[in-house]
């Protein structure tokens, strides 16, 4: 797995979202997640759609994902 699949993945689940995701060795990862969607959400419900749209690849080929969830600012 690697940081690009990882983008495709999210984006594939929420195109509406900017989605940058890195990783020094291809098993633990940090992505930030911009989207709409997340408007009024807590961010433990951010966080699980973002799972959601990784699937059973979380725990598995992906060992750990770091998140930063965020609505876009209105003024950018």
């Amino acid at each position: 797995m690697n940081s690009d699949k990882i983008e495709n993945l999210i984006r594939k689940a929420m195109p509406e979202a900017r989605v940058v995701v890195e990783s020094d060795d291809n098993v633990h990862f940090h992505a930030v997640v911009e989207s709409p969607r997340f408007e009024g959400k807590r961010k433990l419900q951010c966080h699980r759609e973002v799972y959601a749209a990784l699937g059973s690849l979380m725990g598995g080929e992906i060992h750990a994902m770091s998140l930063d969830t965020r609505v876009p600012d209105p003024d950018s």
